[in-house]
């Protein structure tokens, strides 16, 4: 364990030979060459455009690679040595294409400018640790291709926006955003924060426990979480309607009526009746506020129609809950 933390059992990079600093720029070529082509993948359905562009820098990126085993095997021969980036003290590492999904575009094309970046800073810091003229010449070529490769890709990102295609991915992303996630959680925050009025202030105003109530409200928040999760899942696999995955949509409005619901339950942790009564409606009013500012920001909704919506609805179930209760 000590050895993740003080880089003990990795080498340092000045104690390299050339043969390993070569090495280790042809097992970085790879490494980047395979994400490269795994952000093409990830994103050429959705995103063909920009997948074009990650499959130019995969392709450079074999080019490199190739240039590099041409002249070890011209000075060294054909046994390569195995050195990867995590045998090198301090050095960077790059986070594979599954960890960092879902996919989208500013995030792939922020990593690849990071990557380009780390790879210039290698091939000048390499350059200045070799002596033999070859080595350091194509090293130093490698620097300044890196440092062009970025320029490449953002000419390329110019030339979409110019043409409209990058513009139109954005807004695609930014659909599949909302279709996936926006949409599935505001109805359930809807659903959470205006359903369980009525049974937690029905079960405030009828008993005046507030630990009972804390319970009823509990059990309400999370049984209409799971419910409605399960409900978004099975309507819909997203295939035709375009919505994005069944599960990230199940998560979200699971959740999101989760919080709707504990959002006014929880101030009946508080022991004392009204103190606890009047927070939970001031809560509910965030909610309604949030819910509103929601529908509008990402649905488009005007403001009046969106608050009159929901303050409506809300009342109304508040209302019922109190008159309930107060039977």
């Amino acid at each position: 364990m000590f050895s993740r933390f003080f880089g003990t059992g990795r080498r340092r990079f000045n104690d390299l030979s050339e043969q390993e600093i070569l090495g280790l720029a042809i097992s970085s070529e790879e490494e980047d060459g395979r994400i490269y082509a795994a952000y093409s993948e990830g994103l050429r359905e959705e995103y063909p455009a920009s997948a074009a562009i990650f499959d130019e820098m995969a392709a450079e990126e074999n080019t490199h690679r190739q240039r590099l085993i041409d002249l070890h095997q011209a000075r060294f021969g054909d046994r390569i040595p195995l050195i990867r980036r995590e045998h090198v003290r301090g050095f960077f590492e790059r986070k594979p294409d599954w960890l960092i999904r879902p996919l989208g575009l500013e995030k792939t094309r922020k990593r690849a400018a990071e990557m380009e970046a780390q790879a210039h800073r290698f091939y000048l810091e390499a350059a200045r640790r070799t002596e033999d003229a070859d080595l350091r010449r194509l090293l130093g070529d490698l620097a300044v291709e890196e440092a062009e490769h970025k320029a490449t890709a953002q000419q390329l990102s110019q030339e979409m926006e110019g043409s409209g295609v990058a513009a139109n991915e954005i807004s695609q992303e930014r659909r599949q955003f909302i279709l996936t996630y926006v949409q599935p959680g505001l109805a359930g925050l809807m659903d959470g924060s205006v359903s369980t009025l009525a049974p937690i202030f029905a079960a405030a105003f009828a008993t005046g426990d507030t630990w009972s109530t804390f319970l009823i409200g509990l059990s309400a928040s999370v049984g209409a979480g799971i419910s409605m999760g399960f409900t978004e899942v099975a309507s819909d696999d997203g295939v035709i309607s375009g919505r994005g995955s069944p599960i990230k949509r199940g998560f979200a409005a699971g959740i999101m009526t989760t919080i709707g619901g504990l959002g006014h339950a929880l101030p009946y942790l508080i022991s004392d009746f009204w103190t606890a009564t009047t927070i939970a409606i001031i809560v509910v009013f965030v909610e309604l506020w949030a819910i509103t500012w929601i529908q509008h920001r990402f649905m488009e909704t005007p403001w009046m129609r969106a608050a009159f919506q929901v303050v409506l609805g809300g009342a109304l179930v508040f209302a019922a809950g109190v008159l309930i209760g107060n039977a």
